[in-house]
């Protein structure tokens, strides 16, 4: 069964038709273009995609949007499924306050329980870098900390001198030490933001094995995987649109109850 699964960001709306494990047909639009009202747009875009699918499912970290995106989607005709704490089925949320997570980690939870097996690691590296810990009870909390944009970003937001880094700065950083000012701000910023992953997930590990839940499995997500160092590899598994995965899975279950 195809399911047309729509990610809605702060910055954009991530979609893509998930059939099993395969996702094709993805793309991305600017989430802005569905704060004024139903995007006339944005259904143009999905129209295509709707032929062929039996159902939506939806996730969003921007309330404001959901009737705008739902009212978008209304002529496609299928069923639409917003994944939130209290739709969520098969994943036990022991969390103090489940409205809190975001309705994206929620569905990476999902897809980590379903097809990887717990306990895991989710680390989701978007606008802000999230951690999402699995267990065999449920969803049990995670981490948020600065993500790779915001780190770049916030040097000369907050400084007069230092430049402004680009992506493209942050690829393949040579050497320790900064011989110009870019170069020691690439340094900063590209082995900092590995430096930061890896002393959060050692400290994750390190709770885990106390508690009795083993080693788990490290999965990894959103752009910014690339810009890790190299040993990045070999310390977790990349799962491409790992919360598409998860927004199907969990619109069967839903479905099937």
């Amino acid at each position: 069964m195809k399911t047309l699964c729509i990610d809605v960001g702060n910055t954009s709306t991530h979609y893509g038709v998930v059939n099993g494990r395969a996702v094709s047909q993805v793309g991305h639009f600017p989430t802005a273009g569905l704060q004024e009202g139903p995007s006339r747009e944005f259904y143009e875009i999905l129209a295509p995609l709707s032929a062929d699918i039996a159902s939506i499912a939806f996730c969003s970290v921007v309330p404001a949007v959901n009737a705008n995106l739902k009212a978008s989607l209304a002529d496609a005709g299928r069923p639409i499924f917003q994944l939130t704490h209290e739709s969520c089925q098969g994943l036990d949320l022991v969390y103090p306050k489940p409205e809190e997570i975001g309705q994206d980690r929620i569905a990476n939870a999902i897809a980590a329980q379903e097809y990887y097996g717990t306990p895991a690691v989710v680390i989701d590296m978007g606008t802000a870098v999230t951690f999402d810990i699995i267990s065999d009870k449920g969803y049990e909390g995670g981490i948020i900390a600065p993500g790779l944009a915001i780190m770049r970003t916030y040097l000369h937001d907050q400084t007069a001198l230092l430049p402004e880094l680009s992506e493209a700065d942050l690829v393949k950083v040579e050497g320790a030490i900064g011989k110009s000012t870019v170069h020691a701000m690439q340094l900063g910023v590209a082995i900092g933001f590995s430096g930061m992953i890896d002393a959060l997930l050692t400290r994750v590990r390190e709770q885990l094995r106390k508690s009795g839940g083993g080693d788990p499995i490290v999965l990894s997500t959103g752009g910014s995987v690339a810009n890790l160092t190299r040993d990045w590899a070999e310390k977790s598994e990349f799962v491409e649109n790992l919360t598409l995965l998860g927004l199907a899975v969990a619109a069967r279950r839903a479905g099937s109850r």
